[in-house]
Formats: C-alpha cells, structure tokens, sequence
C-alpha cells in the first residue's frame, strides 16, 4: 500500500477518535441542560398504544434530544478542519479537512437540515404540542423529510450529474430522470426506518455504528477517502454516545439523531452508488419497517387484528418477556452480521 493510502487511512482513524473525543466531552454539558429544564421524552397515552404505555411507563421523562451529540460533532470538525485548512500552511493540517463538495458537501447538509427538523419535532414532544401532544404528525414528519429528499435527489442529479445506479454482478446502468424518483424513495425510507429502530436504548446506535462503518470500508475501496472519514468521524461520535445510552439510558436520542442518521446514511449509500447493498446492511431496518407495515396492514384490513403484540418488531420480543438489553444486543449481532455479508458482496462483485 501505498505512502497516500496509508494516510487516508490514519486520517479516519485520526477523525473518528477525535469525533469519540469531543462527543465524550460534550456530553455531560448536553446532560446537565436536559435534565436541568427537564427536556424528557413524553411516551405515548394507554389510549393509543396500551401494550407500548405499559412497557416503556418507567422511561416517560428520559432525557431526550441526545443526537444533537452526533451532528453537532460532525458540524463542528467538519468547519474546524475546513477552515483551519484555509488559514495554514501546515500540509499535516491542510489534509485533515475532509469537506469537500463532490462527497460530504451533501450529507452534511442533509444531517444538520434533518437534524434540525428532528430537534424541533423533539421540542414539540417535550412541550406537548401537536395532535395528542406527540409532536409532529406522520404525515408532516413525511411532508419535511421528502423536501430534503427532493433536494438531495435534485443536487444527485443536476449538481453531480449522476444518474447511474449499480446492480451487484451486472454493473453500472444509466436510468436518466427515474434516478430522482428512487434517491427520494431510498432517503425517505432509510430516514424512517432508523427512527422506528429507535425504540430501545441502544438499539437504533448500534445498528448505525456497524452500518456506517461498513459504508466507510465502501467508500474507501472506491477511493472516496473524505466519504470515508465523513462515516468513520459519525462512528466515533456514536461509540460515545452509546457509552451514555446503553441500558439504562441517560438519554436518548431524539428524533434530531434517527430521522437525521437515517437521512444521511439513505445519501451515503446513494453517493457510494451501493444502494441494492444497503437493504443487506441495514437488513434490521427493513424488517424494523416491515414489522409496522405488516401490523397497519393488519389492523386495517382484519378489523383491528395485529400479528404482532407490538410494533416495531422489537417491542413485540419486549412485550413476550425478553429482557430490554437481551433484545438490543442480538439485534446488534444480527446488524453486525448483515453487515459484513453486505461487505462480502460488495468485495465479490468488486474482484
């Protein structure tokens, strides 16, 4: 390998432990505000979902908003670099910056217009605002969430000038406009999968950590070496807050983390044009959203009957009895190895 190479490799190594680093150090301000003006989580009414009330009653008041660690950490050494890059001579430095407009422009900017959205979702939750003081509604949550999609697929499209999607072991195929519908589709899904993931504590973290992970070994065999620190710096930041968000949590992460995380690793995918790969690696968030499409299906078309005793699919091993962080860690293993198998894929269809 060669001396360039090696680099690229010390700059995400580098990128993700001071990710770790300044997540871990921002965590206990972020704490003491929460808990100080009491921003918890409010968990949803007997009414609307007995099963899920009974659960999850223990963990009404929970800190919430806990993503704002990841993106704010990704915001803030992603502009530090950046323009540390402009102001110095030092080559060392200079190489450090990984935001650059053709790979990480977009996904930043995705991740902080999510965040962003998902954090005044959060806000309105706390403060108990919105139809049965839930926040945000599905159907405005699907309204804000395409628009950044579109977005995203317009800047894929007239900006990057990419209209190629690649079939494993078939190759690269131009599809002109109909590549704008499918990025929509892919970011929105991925964007709403993450956030039915994140329903236990450390369970939507984990499945992220080994999901951008595998992107990052993606984007770095494609030679896409700011992508790959882009992933690998999300990484670190979510090795710290899981350190905080394992059961018991000491807060959660919000929709300011899911909707944001999932928006930008539905991109990442795209941008790394391994988007027939992700459904491998994110194997757990489609069975997540599978769960609660079987169970809406279900109770609309038997009147009222479920299949699951809740959903996502992960409250229905919670309500037969199965411990909190049993659940969570096989989900985990099950996400690791899916993982890897999508690793796998991509490494055959690449030799």
């Amino acid at each position: 390998m060669d001396l360039s190479a090696n680099f690229d490799i010390i700059k995400a190594l580098f990128l993700g432990t001071v990710s770790f680093i300044v997540t871990i150090a921002l965590t206990p301000i972020l704490t003491h505000f929460l808990y100080k003006y009491k921003l918890g989580k409010q968990i949803r009414s007997s009414d609307n979902a007995p099963i899920y009330s009974k659960l999850h009653a223990k963990k009404s008041g929970t800190p919430t908003m806990g993503g704002i660690l990841i993106w704010f950490t990704m915001l803030v050494l992603a502009l530090f670099f950046f323009y540390l890059a402009k102001i110095t001579d030092i080559s060392f430095i200079e190489k450090l910056n990984f935001l650059t407009r053709a790979e990480t422009l977009l996904p930043l900017g995705a991740l902080v217009a999510s965040a962003i959205i998902g954090l005044w979702d959060d806000i309105f939750n706390i403060r108990k605002v919105g139809p049965r003081g839930g926040g945000l509604t599905v159907k405005h949550r699907l309204l804000f969430y395409t628009i950044i999609a579109i977005f995203g697929a317009y800047w894929f499209y007239a900006k990057l000038d990419w209209d190629v999607i690649h079939i494993p072991f078939m190759g690269n195929f131009e599809i002109g406009l109909w590549y704008v519908p499918i990025a929509i589709f892919v970011i929105v899904a991925t964007s709403f999968s993450v956030n039915e993931t994140d329903g236990l504590d450390g369970l939507a973290g984990g499945v992220l950590l080994s999901a951008f992970a595998s992107f990052a070994v993606i984007a770095f065999m494609q030679g896409r070496f700011n992508l790959a620190s882009f992933c690998v710096v999300i990484v670190g930041s979510l090795l710290a807050f899981l350190w905080f968000n394992i059961p018991p949590a000491r807060f959660i992460m919000g929709d300011t983390g899911s909707m944001a995380l999932g928006t930008t690793l539905g991109i990442v995918a795209m941008l790394t044009n391994s988007v027939l790969v992700l459904p491998i690696i994110g194997f757990v968030l489609v069975i997540e959203s599978m769960s609660v499409i079987i169970q809406l299906t279900s109770k609309k078309l038997r009147k009222g009957k479920k299949v699951f005793l809740s959903a996502p699919i992960h409250h229905h091993f919670e309500a037969k009895g199965w411990p909190e962080s049993k659940i969570v860690m096989r989900i985990w293993i099950i996400s690791g190895v899916t993982s890897v198998l999508g690793l796998i894929l991509v490494l055959i269809d690449h030799t």
